[in-house]
């Protein structure tokens, strides 16, 4: 679970097509994750410089870029699993690897080779590198679109969007793409529920490829200089989430501890007190500390916590369970597995539910959290994970409740 967040959880798509004068033009987006969710935040489309950019966007934010036009080359070529100088040079003959960003998306017994020299592309990167922007990943044509088709609401085997064309064989594989000026989407293209302009789509798809790096295989470029910078800022990230994950613990435990030394203070004293009234002999007192530290011991271990009715806390999360969703299992006050076994011995989660169910979309999902979360004993609702499963086609997510 702690891996989703050592990504990056915002970036700033930009789709740029270079037109047959050489003229840019300019679609960008940007995305933020949060949990498991995706949002936009802003959408532009139709810019004719990069100057412009500054006007949408903070300095200093993450880009991913997408090129596509004059000056990239895409073939199409038998299966190539590792690009090499040998078979470079019978792709684009008297051509050298070293003067070109090369990216090879792989589909089924496919290679698209897509090329572009690496003079243009640095030119182009350059450009936003000095608008104060830090570009990350590089991609070309329309071939990322493979990492988002689950989310899109294409189910045909042809995929037509802003002059792009591809040609899809029964197992989803890429089998041909072309560039028609005149191609344009039969109907609204949507992202899950949220309708996207087909000229947005290459942006989004970048945005969506940097935030997601850590758990999807990205398709890109392969440039030495924005693959160092992406690991500086994903190292920057992993740095600053430890910290603030130690620093939560750290409260955390000082809390807990506040807690229960406040209560056990006030057990002891009116236990110390009633004492003091009917036990002189030291004996008595013997025994009588002896069955509250065996107390102390058995609610510390079955995690006792006032009483509180669980049945009627799972019956009401479940009157709210929307019907797209499928309720799997579910664990009150479950075992914290990594405090277990630094402890040795068995540690609950104290006033926490966990619940695992079905969902084919991450929508329902966080409708019903928002549900829960107007229960008036609700004090936090966590989506840990939601992952699709593409055979099953449908996607596991677990929740957990603190009350």
């Amino acid at each position: 679970m702690l891996q989703q967040y050592l990504g990056i959880n915002q970036a700033v798509g930009v789709g740029i097509a270079i037109l047959r004068d050489g003229t840019y033009v300019i679609n960008a987006c940007s995305i933020t994750a949060n949990a498991n969710q995706l949002d936009f935040e802003t959408k532009i489309l139709g810019l004719q410089s990069f100057d412009e950019l500054s006007k949408h966007f903070q300095i200093k934010s993450l880009i991913s870029l997408n090129i596509n036009g004059k000056g990239i080359i895409h073939k199409q070529v038998e299966r190539i699993d590792v690009l090499s100088q040998n078979n470079f040079s019978k792709i684009f003959p008297n051509a050298n690897l070293e003067e070109f960003y090369v990216q090879n998306f792989i589909s089924g017994s496919w290679s698209f080779v897509s090329v572009i020299r690496r003079t243009d592309a640095d030119k182009i990167i350059g450009q936003i590198r000095e608008l104060g922007f830090v570009p990350i990943m590089l991609s070309l044509g329309p071939f990322p679109v493979f990492n988002i088709l689950p989310q899109l609401n294409i189910y045909d085997a042809e995929l037509i969007f802003d002059r792009h064309q591809i040609s899809r064989n029964e197992e989803g594989h890429w089998v041909k793409y072309q560039y028609d000026e005149a191609a344009k989407s039969p109907f609204p293209i949507k992202v899950e529920s949220e309708k996207i302009d087909e000229q947005l789509l290459l942006a989004y798809v970048s945005a969506f490829q940097l935030v997601m790096s850590q758990r999807i295989e990205p398709i890109k470029a392969g440039m030495e200089t924005l693959e160092k910078v992406e690991a500086e800022a994903l190292s920057k990230k992993k740095l600053q989430v430890y910290g603030s994950i130690v620093l939560a613990i750290t409260f955390l435990l000082l809390l807990v501890n506040f807690i229960v030394f406040s209560s056990l203070n006030a057990d002891n004293t009116k236990l110390a007190y009633r004492v003091s009234s009917t036990a002189r002999t030291s004996s008595d007192i013997k025994s009588i500390r002896d069955s509250i530290k065996s107390k102390e011991l058995e609610l510390q271990t079955l995690g006792w916590d006032d009483g509180v009715s669980k049945a009627h806390l799972v019956d009401q999360m479940a009157s709210c369970l929307p019907q797209e969703l499928t309720w799997e299992q579910v664990d009150i006050n479950p075992v914290d597995n990594n405090e277990s076994r630094a402890e040795r011995t068995i540690i609950f989660k104290n006033r926490e539910i966990k619940i695992t169910g079905l969902s084919e979309k991450v929508i329902p999902v966080n409708e019903w959290i928002a549900r829960i979360k107007t229960q008036h004993w609700v004090k936090d609702v966590i989506l840990d994970n939601y992952v699709f499963n593409n055979e099953a086609n449908t996607g596991q997510f677990t929740i957990s409740v603190s009350y």
